[in-house]
């Protein structure tokens, strides 16, 4: 089990100091990115005594972004990577429905398939399932107190919840049959409750009657509107000294094997360090910086229906909770009630299938059957890539071909949830310091070793 961590000690200086960076530290960081990573590392390294710039071609939070869309989870417990063994039994079938939980562009397959191969391996067997869950427990465990902390200095405290979640079954055999999944979270020291049909009833009594079963995680927290604390973040890290660039990076200059600028599509921003947490888009400045990783997008959607004044007069779960069986999240925002999910392999560019949106809106009316038609049929509709590499773990490290270089993407469906942490070992990294984690499990240059 992972050695508890002190979730809340920031790194910044105390209210009114001054930041100092560490005697003969470079001193300007562009951090390539404004998704919640590049957020939580641009705050953390100007706490840290950096001079920093954000570079992003959109605004923190905006709907073209994967930081708006997400299902609002602090889940320091989704340890479990993308695959299981013996999934590969079922990949065909699903590949086969276009609209199944899997779908895959078949016009991308040739691109595809390599990440593919590697995400069947990396979860070939329960050994390897466990090592990356423990790595990534490592990385989650205090998700939420880490997030209280960010969002109170970011005055966004009322953005944020810890009320727990759940995860709802039609029956207790279900969830026995899912026995090896939640082994490996209480082998890494998560606990849960039990709720029984009663029980569940009387907790979500709008949830329809076909769902006898659920296990309440009382560690997570959620965030009552992804987009707005996004918004937030970017606010104050404006406010405490942070430039922000409209402008996407595209490459870097580098001599000597140093740094030297970071190139964007609005000219070259000279730096000494650059951070590379552009979410999907991280692969060229990855290969700029001599490192071959596995990255792409996983397409995921959701729909979110209209708040409304009453929140009685719209059936939701008291509870944000994922539907085991539909592979799915319901969670009540500020923003409105939001389904989401989905996995699509099609790559950054091809234009969004929205059959797979509607497969949400079916699936939301069939678990909240008293959401009238008029509301189910008003909602809006979203897609977003979520950086994933194939094995579910981040690239969090030093660059191997430019120095002053640090990859900070591929979280996958734990962004929002993991992002304080990145942004603290983003600096501990460029501070020279030792990081909070064991970082060897989430080095960028793995996936060269394993190809050589």
């Amino acid at each position: 089990m992972s050695a508890p961590m002190n979730a809340a000690a920031p790194l910044s200086t105390p209210t009114g100091a001054t930041p100092a960076a560490s005697p003969g530290a470079p001193r300007h960081v562009v951090v390539a990115g404004a998704g919640f990573i590049g957020l939580a590392s641009a705050i953390e390294l100007r706490g840290a005594g950096w001079d920093v710039t954000l570079v992003d071609p959109g605004p923190s939070g905006g709907e073209q972004a994967a930081s708006y869309g997400n299902a609002g989870w602090l889940s320091s417990h989704s340890i479990l990577p993308p695959a299981s063994p013996g999934v590969w039994r079922q990949v065909p079938g699903w590949l086969m429905d276009p609209l199944g939980p899997l779908a895959l562009r078949w016009s991308y397959l040739p691109r595809a398939l390599p990440w593919l191969w590697r995400y069947l391996e990396s979860a070939s067997t329960q050994a390897k399932v466990r090592r990356t869950a423990h790595a990534l427990r490592s990385l989650l465990q205090g998700a939420a107190l880490l997030h209280q902390d960010l969002a109170q200095r970011a005055g966004a405290s009322h953005l944020l919840a810890h009320q727990g979640v759940l995860h709802v079954y039609r029956s207790r055999a279900d969830f026995v049959a899912d026995a090896f999944a939640w082994d490996v979270r209480r082998q890494e020291g998560i606990t849960w409750t039990e709720w029984d049909a009663d029980t569940l009833r009387t907790r979500e009594p709008d949830l329809a009657p076909d769902y006898g079963f659920a296990v309440h995680v009382a560690e997570a927290g959620h965030c009552r509107n992804p987009g707005a604390y996004a918004a937030a973040l970017a606010a104050h890290a404006q406010a405490i000294g942070v430039r922000r660039i409209t402008a996407r990076a595209t490459g870097l200059r580098a001599s000597g094997g140093r740094l030297q600028a970071v190139q964007t599509d609005q000219g070259d921003i000279a730096a000494d360090a650059l951070v590379i947490a552009a979410g999907a888009y991280s692969l060229p400045l990855a290969q700029a910086a001599g490192d071959r990783v596995s990255l792409d997008a996983e397409r995921g959607y959701h729909v979110t229906l209209a708040p409304v004044d009453d929140a009685a007069a719209q059936p939701a779960p008291r509870t944000p909770m994922m539907v085991m069986d539909r592979k799915l999240i319901v969670h009540r925002m500020d923003c409105g009630l939001r389904v989401a999910g989905q996995v699509e392999i099609a790559g950054n560019d091809a234009p969004p299938d929205w059959r797979r949106a509607e497969v949400l809106r079916q699936h939301l009316g069939a678990l909240f059957p008293a959401i009238s038609d008029e509301q189910l049929n008003g909602g809006r509709v979203w897609m977003g890539r979520r950086p994933s590499t194939p094995d579910g773990l981040p690239c969090i490290g030093l660059a191997s071909g430019c120095q002053g270089v640090v990859h900070a993407y591929g979280h996958g469906h734990v962004g929002l949830g993991s992002s304080a942490r990145t942004g603290r070992l983003v600096a501990q990294l460029l501070q020279g310091a030792t990081p909070d984690i064991d970082l060897a499990p989430f080095s960028p240059q793995r996936f060269a070793a394993r190809a050589a």
